[in-house]
C-alpha cells in the first residue's frame, strides 16, 4: 500500500494541533507536581489520556489499517504501518508547570528492516512545529533544516536524560558525563526526549545520549535526526534499532564519535541486551 505523505503528514499536524491546544487550556491550572504516578518517577495525567484519545481519533480516520503504538492506552505493532504516540512527551515538565513538553506523532512501516515514514513533533508552547518523512527532509516552521557538517567537540552542548528508569547504569552515567563535561562545551538535561532529538535535529544541541527509551520516545525525533545527515547508534556502536536497542547514541559528524566512544566504554559492564 503506497501511501501519499505530505496529506497524512497534514493530518498528523491536525491531531497534533488539535492536542495542543487542549493542553495550553489546562497547563497551570493546578497546583504544581499534579498527576498519578504510573511507576517509579514516571507520572500520567487526564491530559495525557485525552490527549492520546484526541490523537488517535484523528489518526485512525486519516488511516483506518494503521496499528497504534502509543504510550497510555494501546501498544500494537502491526505487520504493515503503526502510528507511534507520545501525546505528552515531557509530562512531569507539564505537571511541574514547566513549559518544555511536546506531541510526537510517527508512522512507522514494519518488515525487515523497519523504516520510519514520517514523523512530527510539536511543542505547544512556542508553536515549534519539526517534519520529516524519509527521503524528503526536515523542517522547522516550514524551513529545511540544513546537512549537519563536521563540528570540534569542544564546540559542542550535549543533551541527556538522566537514568531515572535505570538504577543499573547510574554509575555508568555519572561516569559518562564526567568524561562529556572533559571534551564538550556544556550538558543540558531537559526532560523531553522527542524535543532534544528534534533540537539534535535542528542544530541546537550537537550531541545526545540516553537509556531506556520507548519508541514513541524516539520516533519522530530519530527520523528528523537522520534526514539532516547525522548518525543514530546504540551504545555498541550498532544501528539504533527503535523496538530492540536499550541505548542512543545521536549527533553531528566529529561530536557524534568521541561521545559514542565514551559511552561505549563507560557502559561496558552494563547489559544492554
Amino acid at each position: 500500500m503506497e501511501l501519499d505523505l505530505q496529506v497524512l503528514l497534514k493530518e498528523m499536524e491536525k491531531a497534533a494541533r488539535g492536542a495542543a491546544v487542549f493542553q495550553l487550556s489546562e497547563f497551570r491550572t493546578r497546583a504544581p507536581g499534579w498527576g498519578d504516578a504510573k511507576a517509579a518517577r514516571d507520572f500520567v495525567s487526564f491530559v495525557d489520556l485525552e490527549s492520546e484519545r484526541m490523537i488517535r481519533t484523528v489518526l485512525d480516520r486519516a488511516l483506518p489499517a494503521a496499528s497504534f503504538y502509543g504510550e497510555e492506552t494501546e501498544k500494537t505493532l502491526g505487520q504493515d504501518y503503526t502510528w507511534i504516540v507520545d501525546p505528552v512527551d515531557g509530562t512531569t515538565n507539564y505537571l511541574s508547570g514547566y513549559d518544555h513538553w511536546c506531541v510526537s506523532i510517527a508512522l512507522y512501516r514494519g518488515g525487515a528492516p523497519g523504516t520510519l515514514e514520517a514523523g512530527l513533533i510539536l511543542k505547544p508552547t512556542t508553536n515549534e512545529l519539526f517534519i520529516a518523512t524519509r527521503g524528503g527532509g526536515a523542517f522547522r516552521n516550514g524551513v529545511r533544516l540544513e546537512t549537519a557538517v563536521q563540528l570540534d567537540p569542544g564546540q559542542a552542548l550535549i543533551v541527556t536524560g538522566t537514568p531515572f528508569r535505570s538504577p543499573d547504569t547510574v554509575d555508568s552515567f555519572h561516569r559518562t558525563v564526567r568524561r562529556v563535561m572533559g571534551i564538550n562545551r556544556d550538558i543540558r538535561r531537559t526532560g523531553s526526549a522527542a524535543l532534544d532529538l528534534a533540537y539534535v535535529a535542528a542544530g541546537f544541541f550537537q550531541g545526545f545520549w540516553e537509556v531506556d527509551l520507548e519508541p514513541y520516545d524516539a520516533a519522530a525525533g530519530l527520523i528528523l535526526i537522520t534526514e539532516t545527515g547525522q548518525s543514530t547508534n546504540d551504545f555498541a556502536g550498532r544501528p539504533y534499532e527503535l523496538f530492540h536497542s536499550r541505548g542512543l547514541v545521536a549527533g553531528r559528524p566529529g561530536v557524534a564519535e568521541p561521545l559514542a566512544r565514551i559511552v561505549r566504554e563507560e557502559y561496558a559492564d552494563v547489559d544492554l541486551v
